[in-house]
């Protein structure tokens, strides 16, 4: 997987549709088979939707929000961090190339405009029971690889075994929690059954959203999917690999024979006839390359370059669009993660000391331009953020374990935890005077030489940083922190170190920079990235998190037979997680701030959850023409 990186210095990647991380971060258990044909009262549907209906009929012709005439054609190009050495996305060796999990598809796909729904992508019906308890997956008979082969139910199952035997060891222990057996009953269906005793509302969409591999061409090459390469697995998708320049660019063509190119769920989509990344070692870099024009897309993450870098004659001259446009997700949960696997962070005082002398509000005014709002929930900017006292709901949910002393009594009587507001100055004295009482309390003293130290030890803190554009943010924050008497260093190190430092088991790290994924629908992902069980396994839990009453509350999440339910449990997740203060949330902004050569065009009203430029944006050959004509590509 690729690294994570800040808001300010964000790494390309695909958009991945509603199954988002959780279909992603799924690997199944097999089983013993078994024959089987659906029962009198089982559903048959095109699509599933977790709670409620699904928008699109097994009619529709298209997507609401896409252009069904959209041209095919051009090139999209956009710029990736660092370099990259693998083409295989599902192993941790090895740095793979961003969007390489573009080759493949699933039998479900979600869509930009709904929540929880996916629909027959490979598949043309699912049919399950009402408990969902099991599923067939019908095939489309014309799904093909891109070699022409056909893709079979043995592919899916195929699929399913490889992820089981060689998957991300935090997905396969995951899914083996879940799923009893993947059988494929003929060449067209795939029987999927689950573990009694596990909560089935998303199991169907997990399974659905696993990528699919073809096992001919697997065998045939004697891949191993443990190991990194550069020649990518076959997949089904409307793309295959172009030109390779190992870690300085990677450029993915439209493969012409895609099988699936008038289905509805595709059309108007998949428009480029290539998708082209182009590397760079840091931002600044990556900048200077787009005002030449060696890559023409960038979703413009820093905050001073939008607001002071673009007065370069390509924007003057109107070569160069400049755009914020809307955005509905959820914030990213952008932050740094303390490590507590490090005894240091064990006392909460301790992290809500350090968390307390990153000014966000100085650096918003300061550094960024006043663009961002502080991200304060693991739900940020979406109705499922915890606010004010907690409802009967959340209270019925949080009060046994309070009573069971997993959890501080106050948070059934006070707001959510949200770290104080800064002054303007980049040192606030207030939160410092109050960190200070802090450390002081968790047994951390100021010594003669004005650092803090327990039983003998110095209270020390290195922040890794691998962007140098990042440098404005971490320097103020450790002269904050030197001021507390913590010996903070800003350490930098390039992608690869950052890469293997944060990847287990080396955990090699004080506070890493993450995001926090979470969806509207929480599904596995929530294991993957607060359970107990991935603390030492997952690249996601960067924290190392082991906690009884996260573990039990995402029980509860998953167990959700409602909306409401979800809402009122996940509410409660989102207060009990804040009061671990196991993170230093950072920034967040409600807009894509875009800018690219003039020669893509969008529809009139993106949906809420995409931005989609390298999936429903199209390239206009004749405004293209009119800008290589004037000079400006």
């Amino acid at each position: 997987m690729n690294a994570f990186r800040p808001a300010d210095v964000m790494p390309f990647a695909l958009p991945m549709g509603a199954l988002g991380v959780s279909a992603l971060a799924l690997i199944l258990c097999s089983g013993a088979a078994r024959a089987v044909e659906p029962g009198p009262d089982w559903i048959s549907s095109h699509g599933i939707s977790t709670f409620g209906d699904l928008k699109y009929a097994a009619d529709f012709s298209h997507l609401d929000y896409v252009n069904p005439v959209a041209p095919k054609g051009g090139e999209i190009s956009i710029w990736g961090f660092g370099s990259f050495d693998s083409m295989n996305p599902y192993t941790t060796k090895g740095r793979a190339a961003g969007g390489a999990n573009i080759f493949f598809e699933t039998l479900l796909t979600g869509t930009a405009d709904e929540i929880g729904s996916s629909y027959c992508l490979l598949c043309t019906e699912i049919t399950y029971p009402e408990d969902r308890s099991e599923v067939i997956f019908t095939l489309n008979p014309e799904a093909r690889f891109s070699d022409g082969s056909p893709l079979t139910a043995a592919d899916i199952v195929f699929s399913y075994e490889v992820l089981l035997e060689k998957g991300l060891p935090s997905f396969r222990a995951q899914l083996a929690q879940k799923v009893e057996s993947a059988t494929a009953l003929d060449e067209q269906r795939v029987h999927f059954t689950f573990k009694d005793g596990i909560p089935t509302r998303d199991l169907i969409g997990d399974v659905g959203g696993l990528p699919v591999f073809s096992k001919a061409d697997y065998e045939a090459n004697g891949r191993d999917f443990e190991e990194s390469s550069l020649k990518p697995l076959l997949g089904s998708g409307p793309y295959v690999l172009g030109d390779l320049d190992v870690g300085q660019s990677v450029t993915y063509a439209r493969n012409p024979d895609y099988w699936g190119e008038k289905l509805p769920i595709n059309i108007g989509r998949s428009n480029f006839d290539a998708i082209r990344i182009e590397y760079y070692a840091d931002y600044n870099a990556a900048f200077e390359g787009f005002k030449a024009g060696s890559y023409t897309f960038r979703n413009e993450a820093s905050s001073k370059i939008w607001a002071t870098g673009y007065d370069f004659p390509a924007h003057q001259r109107g070569h160069v669009v400049k755009r914020e446009l809307p955005n509905g997700n959820k914030a990213t949960n952008q932050a740094w993660a303390f490590n507590l696997r490090r005894e240091m962070f064990q006392d909460p005082k301790v992290r809500q000391a350090i968390a307390m002398m990153f000014n966000f509000e100085w650096s918003n005014e300061t550094l960024f331009y006043g663009l961002y709002d502080r991200v304060d929930s693991f739900w940020d900017n979406s109705y499922l953020e915890a606010t004010g006292l907690p409802s009967k709901g959340e209270i019925a949910v949080l009060e046994p374990l309070v009573k069971e002393g997993l959890l501080p009594p106050e948070i059934l009587t006070e707001p959510p935890f949200s770290l104080p507001e800064s002054g303007l100055r980049q040192l606030d004295r207030k939160n410092l005077r109050r960190a200070s009482d802090l450390l002081d309390e968790a047994g951390w003293e100021v010594g003669d030489d004005g650092l803090r130290r327990k039983d003998g030890v110095v209270l020390a803190i290195e922040i890794l940083n691998d962007s140098q554009t990042f440098d404005r943010v971490i320097n103020p924050f450790v002269e904050n922190l030197k001021r507390l008497g913590v010996d903070a260093r800003h350490t930098r190190i390039d992608n690869a170190q950052m890469t293997a430092r944060e990847r287990p088991p080396q955990y090699d790290y004080d506070l890493a920079q993450t995001f926090l994924s979470t969806s509207y629908i929480p599904g596995t992902e929530l294991r993957q990235f607060f359970g107990s069980e991935t603390a030492d396994t997952s690249t996601f839990n960067k924290m190392g998190l082991r906690n009884e009453a996260i573990d039990r509350l995402i029980d509860l999440v998953l167990a959700a037979e409602s909306a409401e339910e979800v809402e009122i449990r996940v509410k409660a997740l989102d207060r009990a997680l804040r009061s671990l203060k196991f993170w230093i949330p950072q920034w967040n902004k409600n807009t894509h701030t875009v800018a690219y050569f003039d020669m893509y065009e969008h529809p009139a009203t993106l949906p809420p959850y995409a931005l989609g430029e390298l999936d429903f944006w199209w390239y206009n050959p004749e405004k293209a023409a009119q800008l290589k004509a004037e000079g400006a590509l």
